[in-house]
């Protein structure tokens, strides 16, 4: 299987349980890895047949700016569901942090992998 991945993304957006964390946007940091098969898109050197990684942050911006989850884990949940649902990856992996979001703690987050068979692992 190949890989394609996205490094440190990051966007701002509305997260957290507290009221505090609910006033304004706040940073996130995203690694993220997509399992799939670059053959095709190898072949035809098109981006139509490969995951097109910008358009994936996109649809993550849309996401983060549409949606006010209270968990990170949700959020994350989310986006998997999305990677996998409409960029046909095979397997996901993704790394969410929340810099700032406990001092003297560089980032905490949630680290999660989910694949196209079996959704829950």
């Amino acid at each position: 299987m190949d890989i394609v991945f996205i490094e440190q993304f990051k966007l701002d957006t509305i997260i957290g349980i507290h009221d505090w964390e609910r006033e304004q946007p706040q940073p996130i940091v995203l690694d993220i890895e997509i399992g799939c098969c670059i053959k095709k898109a190898v072949q035809s050197d098109h981006i139509k047949d490969c995951v097109d990684y910008f358009e994936v942050c996109e649809r993550i911006r849309q996401l983060a700016a549409t949606h006010h989850f209270q968990l990170v884990e949700t959020l994350v949940e989310a986006i998997s569901d999305m990677i996998i649902n409409d960029f046909g990856a095979r397997q996901v992996k993704i790394k969410l942090s929340k810099p700032n979001a406990v001092a003297g703690a560089q980032g905490v987050g949630v680290i999660i992998e989910r694949s196209a068979d079996n959704r829950n692992t």
